[in-house]
Formats: structure tokens, C-alpha cells, sequence
């Protein structure tokens, strides 16, 4: 393509690749397949955020909800009032989805549709920021979820015996 630097429109490293082509590719591989084996989008984050950098999470995160946008035909305007990116990261995004969007469709046509615009944050962010004031409540989805099935037993029939039903029972109930 004419004009379009794809070496500016990626990420900045220091140092190019010194790997072969070949070598690279079965890098790819073995990172695709690390992620296929994750069961749901709670592991897939903490993945991510284990592997990348804040910033790098950002960035791709704003690639796939600019690339959505784009679907769902919201204008430029519209993309850089509600993400804080500039044109030019738009029009990127936009030529990767002509040039090979295969990818990005695939994955759109499997997650589950929301609300247009709404961007909702995970509760265990805030939990995970904040441990000191919510550790009682980690403490405990900690123990019930590497419980066995004699321990769960035993944890429904004390949480069955409280006369007060909170929101934690309830969360605690579903992770049983």
C-alpha cells in the first residue's frame, strides 16, 4: 500500500527482531495456543495483564474497541470523543480491518453482544487496587474456589444456616 508506514502504526522496540521468520511464527503459535486454553475472559485478562504492560494492555484493548466501533459504524468524532485517540490511530485500525479483518470477525461474532458504548468494569479491579479493604471477601472466594467438594459441603451448610442472605452468600453461592 501506498504512503502507509506499518512500522509506525506498531508499537515501539528498541531493538528489531533478530529471530527468523520461522521462529517468530512459532512464537505466535505457542502464545495462541496459551491463550486458547483459557477457560473465560476473567483468565484471559489476568493473562494479559501478567504478560503486557498497563500501557501495552491499553493499547490493545482501544485497537479492539476502535475496530468495533468501526463495525457498529460510528464515525470518527464519535470514536475519539468516547476512547481519547487521535484520527490517525483510527485510520490505522480502519486499513488493518480492509487490509485482514478475518480475525477480528470471528472474534466479534462470538462475543456476547452489549449495550452500545457501555464499557463495564470488572468489580475484582477495584478489588484487586484495594485488597486491605476488601480481603475478608478475596480471602474467602480464595478458599472456596480451591475447596473441594467435601469442603464446599461443608461451607453451604454453614452459609445455609445464616439468618441474613448478603450479596457475598450469593456470590459465594454461584462460585459452588
Amino acid at each position: 500500500m501506498k504512503g502507509y508506514d506499518f512500522k509506525k502504526s506498531m508499537a515501539k522496540f528498541t531493538n528489531p527482531s533478530k529471530l527468523s521468520k520461522e521462529d517468530q511464527e512459532q512464537i505466535l503459535i505457542c502464545l495462541c495456543e496459551a491463550i486458547s486454553t483459557l477457560r473465560d475472559s476473567t483468565e484471559a485478562a489476568r493473562f494479559l495483564k501478567d504478560l503486557l504492560s498497563s500501557q501495552e494492555v491499553e493499547m490493545i484493548a482501544k485497537r479492539f474497541k476502535i475496530a468495533q466501533m468501526l463495525v457498529e459504524n460510528h464515525n470518527y468524532s464519535q470514536i475519539m470523543a468516547g476512547l481519547k485517540v487521535s484520527s490517525n490511530t483510527i485510520a490505522r485500525v480502519h486499513e488493518w480491518l480492509k487490509i485482514s479483518g478475518d480475525g477480528f470477525q470471528i472474534a466479534m461474532q462470538r462475543i456476547p453482544k452489549k449495550p452500545a458504548g457501555a464499557i463495564q468494569k470488572s468489580p475484582i479491579n477495584i478489588k484487586r487496587k484495594y485488597p486491605l479493604y476488601y480481603w475478608p471477601e478475596l480471602l474467602l472466594e480464595t478458599i472456596v474456589k480451591s475447596a473441594r467438594e467435601k469442603e464446599k459441603k461443608e461451607i453451604r451448610k454453614a452459609l445455609n444456616s445464616m439468618d441474613k442472605k448478603a450479596v457475598l452468600y450469593k456470590r459465594l453461592s454461584k462460585l459452588m
